[in-house]
């Protein structure tokens, strides 16, 4: 008896510590999205679906280069960062530009973001076709095992990653003049006009950053899974999903989110099917969009 509670114990800890790697595997992926997404909602006011195009478009992008035209890995990590952020920028400056000029609602900004992530996973289907695409950049390597739970050189890689670039952020957004131009933005445009402020030139700037660090997350995403042309809304629901748990224009708690996401899901299908993953996320956000809609940390934000 002793033998097997001992055994039961040792597989419940496995699948436990199974789970939490997942789960901080999926949570480093999501919160670089979703640190993105609020990035660019807190300083511009209204929510950028179109997020998620520049997503799985970067994905591509990054396939097409190492894959496709054999460029060296880093220097199609390079290119694939640079096309995400000016990619950003050029939806802000084409779409969301005119409509802002045009006194347009954050309601309308809103379809139109919608409508750009439609197009461009409509043009992904277009150029790359409908086949699910691979990258095997680190393959055939033996996962490592800790306290028999598998972790793959790959996966510890975006972990760190994604942890040490999360700094970075966070040293950007706190310490750089632009960083503190950003936040003024967030808290009170008209204000930071008074001060010599340009909100559009910080409009832009958001957007760029925002994309960049989308472009990053491409980069992840396409390494850990399949690319397929759905891929950006389902991240960028996700991405959504995190932001609002965290507060909705807080990029510390859109991380916060995104960590918290990532263990509810995984940790939720331990006695479910997988398939149940996406269900989880939808559950989350409608729970507090019900009962908590300003986040663990309590941000305002406008309707």
């Amino acid at each position: 008896m002793y033998i097997a509670f001992y055994y039961g114990n040792m597989i419940f800890m496995n699948i436990f510590l199974q789970l939490l790697i997942n789960s901080l595997i999926a949570g480093a992926i999501y919160s670089l999205i979703a640190c993105g997404f609020s990035l660019i909602y807190s300083t511009n006011k209204f929510i950028h679906f179109a997020h998620g195009g520049v997503i799985i478009f970067s994905s591509y992008i990054f396939y097409t280069l190492f894959s496709l035209l054999h460029f060296e890995f880093y220097l199609s990590c390079i290119l694939t960062v640079i096309f995400a952020g000016l990619f950003g920028y050029s939806i802000n400056l084409i779409i969301y530009t005119p409509l802002r000029k045009k006194k347009a609602s954050s309601l309308i900004l809103l379809v139109a973001g919608l409508g750009v992530l439609i197009l461009t996973e409509s043009l992904s289907l277009i150029f790359w076709g409908a086949d699910v695409k691979t990258i095997n950049y680190i393959d055939n390597i033996q996962g490592l095992s800790i306290f028999g739970a598998i972790i793959t050189p790959l996966q510890l890689i975006i972990i760190i990653f994604s942890l040490v670039f999360l700094i970075f952020f966070y040293l950007l957004m706190k310490k750089t003049r632009l960083g503190k131009a950003m936040r003024a933005v967030s808290d009170n445009a008209n204000v930071a006009e008074i001060v010599g402020i340009s909100t559009t030139k910080i409009y832009s700037k958001a957007f760029i950053i925002g994309s960049i660090v989308a472009g990053v997350a491409s980069i992840l995403i396409s390494l850990e899974q399949n690319i397929e042309s759905t891929l950006g809304t389902s991240l960028m629901i996700k991405g959504f999903t995190a932001a609002v748990i965290g507060g909705l224009g807080s990029v510390p708690g859109a991380i916060l989110g995104a960590y918290f996401l990532g263990l509810t899901e995984n940790f939720g299908i331990w006695y479910l099917p997988s398939g149940y993953k996406d269900a989880i996320a939808f559950i989350l956000l409608f729970l507090f969009l019900l009962f908590r809609p300003n986040g663990i940390l309590g941000i305002k934000y406008n309707s």
